[in-house]
């Protein structure tokens, strides 16, 4: 499930909240690639012949259920008899919409008031050493990796008890702006990715001196320990809104920057923000659509502006009148089944303009690896990039089967083979600075990192890389594509693991359509 909001690796905020004209489409899509698939077997048994067309959905999410339009021709013969029905209507009883709605307000309500980082706060004071003194004239020392599986076993425990009901000024009763008849549940799993770091520290230990019992400092009387840890936390929880059967759930990270709640976003959801742009089509624009032979293809078409984006209508022939919202360098998008999307970057502000939009036919064939020259049914992985969002990539021999239109593809094949060595355990020194605070002098203090041994069970043994212009004429008349790859020496070592990173790069990738 895609986070709706998370911290990436660099530190830098991502927000993705869907939209529902994003889940209509979907739904749509599944409606489409699933409906020919129907068990259909017993009708074909009692002597019905049924052919299905290509079906087209429309799929609206509304409070309390979603309305379905699906046109599709369904031919049904029995005996003399037969008929074709193209049109399809449900109506399907749903509180999807009211419970995405209340995700999204429990969602506002946490970046607005960070409710989840103030819980975060509280675990960790309880339940691992921060600051404070303690009157001791011994070191202090903790395991990081004990005090970080205390608190991620306590922040499991303390988010699983979060809710939306109960018992008034109880500490774990949340006031969210969710109607009652909705339940609201917090998870986390200690088993669940997670980031814990805690400054300063010495590999997994964490050590304070105490103060008071050195010779110059007899005259306090006393020894105590000072001590003060910084933790930066990341973790998920996943957020579920329930009402009877249904549930809406949705992922989000819970981030604590030097012992204190992350700063908060400085919006709402950004799908929220709407400025009702698909209400106020006013200017008449037509779309022809071809493909690469100028033949006219039937294809939806919707357009983009500021983040939102409207469906248009489907082209008939190839062509589409219809009414577009004003906007300065929108995209206007074209999708067929068979074809790659286009995309179109026009202005709609002069009436009566038009655009022609031309798409690649996307040919799918069956894909036959070689090593060496001789067929392979090994594990490999063939990578199809492209600058644009046609890339494609399939997990060999699971996989034997590519859809590739015209375009220019860096082809990669990588190729695995069992191997079974171990990496011996090695120490690193690692040095850092660390201010004294006069003068803005600093003392280097180094100490030793231990990365354990590791067992190599798959190894790089094959493959190369090829840069390779696929020309239409190539697809349309393939019946299938040959991969030919040369081997490399399978590795017992990390030396020869790097080599053959090194050759990798420099073997070429044969590409035979027959």
């Amino acid at each position: 499930i895609p986070y709706w909001y998370y911290v990436s690796g660099n530190n830098i905020k991502r927000e993705q909240v869907p939209s529902k004209e994003f889940m209509e489409d979907e739904l749509e899509n599944f409606i489409d690639s699933q409906i020919q698939n129907c068990d259909l077997e017993k009708y074909y048994s009692e002597g019905y012949k049924i052919s299905i067309g290509a079906p087209e959905s429309n799929v609206i999410i509304r409070d309390k259920d979603i309305k379905i339009e699906l046109k599709m021709d369904l031919g049904i013969n029995f005996g003399e008899e037969s008929a074709i029905i193209t049109g399809h209507n449900k109506i399907v009883k749903s509180n999807l919409g009211n419970l995405y709605d209340s995700a999204k307000s429990v969602y506002e309500h946490e970046q607005n008031n960070l409710f989840l980082e103030k819980y975060a706060v509280d675990n960790l004071r309880l339940y691992a050493p921060v600051d404070g003194v303690e009157i001791t004239c011994s070191p202090l020392h903790w395991n990081a990796d004990e005090v970080f599986a205390e608190l991620g076993e306590n922040i499991e425990t303390n988010t699983l008890a979060l809710r939306n009901s109960g018992k008034e000024n109880n500490y774990f009763v949340l006031d969210l702006p969710v109607s009652p008849e909705y339940e609201v549940r917090f998870i986390n799993s200690r088993d669940w990715a997670r980031t814990f770091e805690v400054e300063p520290s010495e590999e997994n230990l964490l050590l304070v001196n105490p103060v008071g019992n050195q010779p110059d400092l007899g005259i306090l009387g006393f020894c105590y320990v000072p001590y003060h840890f910084v933790y930066n936390i990341k973790y998920p929880v996943l957020i579920q809104v329930s009402k009877q059967d249904e549930t809406f759930q949705f992922p989000m990270a819970v981030a604590i920057q030097g012992n204190n709640p992350r700063e908060p976003l400085d919006a709402t959801a950004s799908e929220a923000e709407s400025i009702e742009l698909c209400e106020n089509k006013n200017t008449q624009i037509k779309i022809n659509v071809f493909d690469s032979n100028s033949n006219p293809v039937d294809a939806e078409i919707s357009y983009e502006c500021f983040g939102e984006r409207c469906r248009i209508g489907e082209t008939s022939s190839g062509n589409l009148e219809s009414d577009f919202p004003q906007c300065v360098n929108g995209f206007v998008v074209a999708k067929a089944k068979g074809f790659k999307k286009a995309q179109e970057t026009f202005s709609t502000i002069q009436d009566g303009s038009s655009l022609n939009i031309y798409l690649d036919k996307v040919y799918e064939f069956p894909v036959n690896l070689k090593l060496d020259g001789a067929n392979y049914d090994g594990e490999a992985i063939i990578n199809f990039i492209s600058e644009d969002e046609t890339s494609k990539t399939i997990v060999y021999p699971e996989q034997k089967v590519i859809g590739l239109s015209e375009g220019f593809y860096d082809i990669r094949v990588q190729i695995y083979k069992d191997s079974s060595f171990e990496l011996s355990k090695t120490t690193q020194e690692q040095c850092v600075d660390i201010p004294l605070g006069i003068f803005e002098l600093t003392k280097k203090k180094c100490f030793e990192i231990e990365f354990p041994s590791q067992l190599i069970s798959k190894a790089l043994a094959g493959g190369g890389t090829q840069e390779y212009y696929i020309l239409e004429s190539e697809l349309s008349s393939a019946n299938s594509m040959e991969i030919n790859v040369e081997s490399l020496p399978v590795p017992d070592t990390i030396e020869k693991i790097q080599e053959n990173n090194l050759l990798f790069e420099i073997k070429p990738v044969e590409i035979i359509f027959r």
